[in-house]
């Protein structure tokens, strides 16, 4: 850590089930409460079924506020024909983030070993939102916060991070190439 100020960030955390409500979501609920513990904002919180135009819907919806600069799916990343995240949010990407696959796969294989292979976490840029699509179980959103999300948006990480560079992240729809 730098002598650098902490900066909170405004979050929002979907998740994505047929059969969970606020009060049994486990994995929501781990999530929010890590953004909060780490000082940040959470800005909405919700859950959709597992439904295409539903889960795009609202992440277009917060990708286009002003008031969230992070999106953070919970669920549907399996490959059950019900798991459409992937399908729903990879389209709206502006740019991809392969590395957090890769991160979360190799933080995720330490603790289930090759079980890690039946998840299509991904992560990239919606506009100016970063947007990160994690499994449906608390120990996945625990491994995806922890081991990567976390520290990306403390601005006091070293030697980068995103915080850092979220003024910048519009120069890529401003540009016309």
């Amino acid at each position: 850590m730098s002598d650098r100020p902490f900066i909170p960030v405004r979050f929002a955390v979907l998740t994505v089930s047929d059969t969970r409500s606020l009060s049994d979501d486990r994995s929501g609920t781990t999530l929010a409460e890590r953004i909060e513990q780490a000082g940040h904002l959470l800005a909405d919180r919700r859950i959709v079924g597992d439904d295409r135009a539903a889960i795009a819907a609202a992440v277009q919806e917060w990708a286009a506020n002003d008031a969230i600069d992070v999106v953070i799916t919970t669920g549907g990343t399996g490959f059950t024909g019900r798991d459409v995240t992937p399908e729903a949010i990879e389209p709206l990407f502006d740019k991809r983030m392969d590395g957090f696959s890769a991160i979360f796969h190799r933080i995720s294989f330490e603790k289930i070993g090759t079980s890690t292979v039946q998840s299509r976490a991904t992560a990239g840029l919606v506009g100016r939102t970063f947007v990160f699509v994690l499994p449906g179980s608390p120990g996945a959103c625990k491994d995806g916060w922890d081991g990567i999300i976390a520290q990306q948006f403390d601005y006091r990480h070293a030697p980068c991070n995103f915080v850092e560079i979220m003024p910048r992240l519009e120069e890529h729809l401003k540009r016309k190439t």
